[in-house]
């Protein structure tokens, strides 16, 4: 049936189509940069790095791009009480928030604009709309007229009185409409500015990602995307602004994630319930994250607590089993051929859960169902091609979601130093000592390496080890 998306304007499930066959332009709204990013910023990072992942392992050439907006009130304020430039502050942040992206194993993007870099092109933007008559400058201010698009609303299903009901609306009385936004506003001491026909000032917030995803992607796109909590006004408020100006669509397709929910409200600076990612990944890993996430649904709510993250570290351990080397020397034979059969039915099982709009939850249980599998070969004895085959598939469909499968940082590092090495030549030293017949010595370093989660495992083809969560 092919790739079905669910499309946040039709509240429908539709079939994919790019606008070019073979390709896909994205674009996916980034963070305002003014503190540390939080793990409810990983979460829509995660997202669509899984749909873009999914897209390029169907083989379309994907160009994505995400923002940062360096440009905004919250930045302003956060600099006035440091004292520091605000542009000078949310690039440090901006910064930092790349590294963040790096540990997460999210792919860079293509372009990564910043709203301070495209000043030029908002301002084209606006006035394009001033000469169509779409928005009026006031004082130095540029409002949009939203009584003039005559769909408003389409996107979040809110009629012009249940936005201004629903929103919190900043009162001017030089506004032609209450409801109306800005688009540009003049410059204030002490804030950022730049020349423009209406006087000094800097961009509104909708405005910028209209005109960063027109200058670096055209003027329709196939997938837009964000968190839900910007469907309105920002989103709205980005169609109103592009399509009042070109009069095509903006995005072909409008996709949006869930919230992480920390004690059942979504985390957010404003609510103070926050946890940093560099809080989170000091204490678990990447991996630890992408499978809470993809548990579940990506367009509904995730529980973000200490019990939901040990069970997705329980999962990540039944995954890591099934990398685990072969013990024993059946190449041929039923097993390896039932070992062969499962692998296909897993990628086929799998793309059928990603089809049905990136269901990644289904998706892993067609993966646990191939770890299923090459455990049961493995304890009766298949190696050779069929279970090479098999973990070359779980590598496969686990890269998909961005997964490593890397040991836990506490189990594998000790301040930053790789134990394994020493692992290894502790097993070897035992070896040896078991060769000698030097039991209670080799029973005191087995002992020794349980107390730090290594198990061992003596087979007749020798001794392999493992750490206990993998």
């Amino acid at each position: 049936m092919g790739l079905r998306i669910y499309n946040t304007l039709t509240r429908t499930k539709e079939e994919f189509v790019p606008l070019e066959p073979g390709k896909v332009k994205m674009y996916v709204c980034g963070p305002t940069v003014y503190a540390d990013a939080h793990v409810g910023h990983a979460m829509a990072a995660i997202v669509f790095d899984m749909v873009r992942r999914y897209l390029m392992y169907q083989e379309y050439d994907v160009h994505y791009v995400t923002n940062f907006t360096d440009v905004d009130d919250k930045i302003i304020r956060r600099a006035q009480e440091t004292g520091q430039d605000p542009i000078a502050l949310a690039n440090h942040y901006a910064e930092k928030y790349l590294r963040h992206l790096a540990d997460l194993n999210v792919l860079p993007a293509d372009e990564y604009p910043r709203v301070s870099q495209e000043i030029p092109h908002i301002i084209q933007f606006i006035q394009a709309l001033i000469d169509k008559g779409f928005a009026y400058v006031v004082d130095g201010d540029v409002y949009f007229r939203v009584t003039r698009d005559e769909d408003y609303g389409k996107l979040s299903r809110r009629s012009l009185q249940e936005a201004l009901s629903g929103t919190r609306i900043e009162e001017d009385a030089r506004k032609e409409n209450v409801a109306d936004f800005a688009l540009w506003k003049s410059a204030k001491p002490g804030e950022p500015a730049w020349d423009s026909p209406w006087g000094p000032g800097r961009p509104g917030w909708h405005i910028e990602c209209s005109a960063m995803c027109l200058h670096h992607l055209g003027e329709t796109i196939d997938i837009h995307g964000g968190g839900n909590d910007l469907i309105f006004p920002h989103h709205e408020n980005e169609i109103a602004q592009s399509e009042s100006l070109t009069g095509k669509p903006l995005a072909r397709y409008w996709m949006h994630n869930g919230m992480l929910q920390l004690a059942g409200e979504k985390m957010s600076k404003s609510l103070g319930n926050l946890v940093t990612i560099d809080e989170f990944l000091s204490r678990r890993s990447a991996d630890t994250l992408r499978m809470l996430i993809f548990s579940g649904h990506y367009r509904k709510p995730v529980v973000f607590n200490e019990e939901t993250l040990d069970s997705a570290e329980r999962s990540l351990a039944r995954l890591r089993g099934g990398l685990r080397p072969a013990r024993g020397n059946k190449t041929t034979g039923p097993e390896a051929d039932a070992l062969r059969e499962a692998c296909e039915n897993a990628r086929v099982q799998f793309i059928e859960a990603m089809d049905d709009d990136f269901n990644t939850s289904n998706g892993l249980a067609a993966i646990f169902e191939l770890v299923r599998a090459i455990n049961t070969a493995r304890e009766a004895g298949v190696s050779g091609p069929f279970y090479d085959a098999a973990q070359r598939t779980l590598r496969e469909l686990t890269g998909v979601l961005g997964l490593t499968l890397a040991g836990g940082v506490p189990a594998s590092t000790t301040n930053g130093v790789e134990v394994r090495p020493f692992i290894e030549l502790l097993v070897s030293v035992r070896n040896e000592l078991r060769a000698q017949k030097q039991w209670d010595l080799a029973d005191k370093i087995r002992d020794g390496l349980q107390e730090l989660d290594v198990v061992l495992e003596d087979t007749p083809e020798g001794t392999t080890w493992r750490f206990r969560d993998e």
